[in-house]
C-alpha cells in the first residue's frame, strides 16, 4: 500500500506491470567518434562505446588530466572536483556538486547536471526535480543513500540551467567514469537525453531508447526521463513508471533473484 501511495502522489495511476526483457540479448551498435550519430539497440554482442576526446590539461609532469583523475580515490576525487577550473562553468557556479550517496551501490542514477538549489547546497537532485526522483525511487523500494548513488554529467551548474555545452561535458567526464569505477555499480540509469548522451557517446532518442538495454564498459544501463522533464509533461509520468518496473526486473536478473 505505501508503493501505491507513493504512486498516486507521483500522479503515476494504475500499477502496470512491464513484461521483462532479457538482460543479455540487447547491445549498442558501434558508432563513430564524432556527431553523435543516433545509437540504435541491436540483437548483436554489446560493443564499447567510442573512445572520447578530453580536455587534458597536465597535473603532473609527464601525465595527462585524465589517467591522474583515473587513479584518485574518493577524497583525492572530491578535493579535486571541489577545485576545478577546467571549463567556463567554474565562473559562475558557487560549489562544485560531485554527487551523493552510497559509493558500493548497486544502482547508479545520472542526471544533466546542477540546479540552482543544488548550486546552493551542493548536493544533486534537491529541488522539485529531487523531490519527484526520490518519489520514483520509493515506487521501486529505493531511497537516496542506501545502496543507491545520484551524479550528475558535469559538477557545476550551467548558466540558467542550459544543457551544457560538449566541452563541459569533456571536462567532466574524467569525474563521472572515476565515479562509475569506484562504485562498480550494477545498474546505470541515465535521467534524461543529455546524460545518456555522455555516457554513450552517441545521439539519444529517450522515446527510442526505453525499455532497452545500453552497455557501459560492461555495465547494464537504462535510459529513461529526466525528473525535471515529467513535472513539465505529466502525460510521460506512466511511461516513468513502466521504465521504473523495467529497472527493478532488470536488477532482479542482474542479482538472480527472479
Amino acid at each position: 500500500m505505501r508503493r501505491e501511495s507513493t504512486l498516486r502522489e507521483m500522479g503515476l495511476g494504475p500499477v502496470w506491470r512491464l513484461r521483462d526483457a532479457p538482460v543479455d540479448n540487447i547491445g549498442v551498435s558501434p558508432v563513430p567518434k564524432r556527431g553523435f550519430p543516433a545509437v540504435t539497440p541491436t540483437s548483436a554482442a554489446v560493443e564499447q562505446a567510442p573512445a572520447r576526446q578530453h580536455l587534458t590539461p597536465t597535473l603532473a609532469a609527464g601525465e595527462g588530466r585524465g589517467e591522474a583523475i583515473a587513479r584518485m580515490d574518493w577524497p583525492e576525487l572530491k578535493s579535486t572536483v571541489a577545485d576545478c577550473d577546467a571549463c567556463m562553468l567554474c565562473r559562475e557556479r558557487k560549489q562544485a556538486v560531485l554527487g551523493v550517496g552510497d559509493v558500493n551501490a548497486d544502482w547508479l542514477f545520472i542526471g544533466e547536471g546542477p540546479g540552482a538549489e543544488e548550486d546552493e547546497r551542493g548536493e544533486p537532485f534537491v529541488g522539485q526535480a529531487g523531490k519527484l526522483l526520490d518519489a520514483m525511487l520509493a515506487a521501486i523500494d529505493l531511497k537516496r543513500g542506501d545502496d543507491v548513488y545520484i551524479a550528475n554529467a558535469v559538477k557545476c551548474r550551467p548558466p540558467d540551467n542550459r544543457t551544457p555545452d560538449p566541452e563541459e561535458t569533456s571536462a567532466c567526464w574524467p569525474f563521472l567514469e572515476r565515479q562509475v569505477a569506484l562504485i562498480k555499480p550494477k545498474l546505470i540509469v541515465a535521467l534524461g537525453k543529455p546524460a545518456a548522451q555522455t555516457l554513450l557517446n552517441a545521439e539519444v532518442k529517450i522515446s527510442a531508447s526505453r525499455g532497452r538495454l545500453f552497455d557501459f564498459k560492461g555495465i547494464p544501463l537504462i535510459i529513461t526521463y529526466h525528473p525535471a522533464y515529467l513535472l513539465r509533461n505529466l502525460a510521460d509520468k506512466a511511461k516513468a513508471w513502466e521504465d521504473l518496473c523495467f529497472m527493478r526486473s532488470t536488477m532482479r536478473k542482474l542479482k538472480g533473484t527472479v
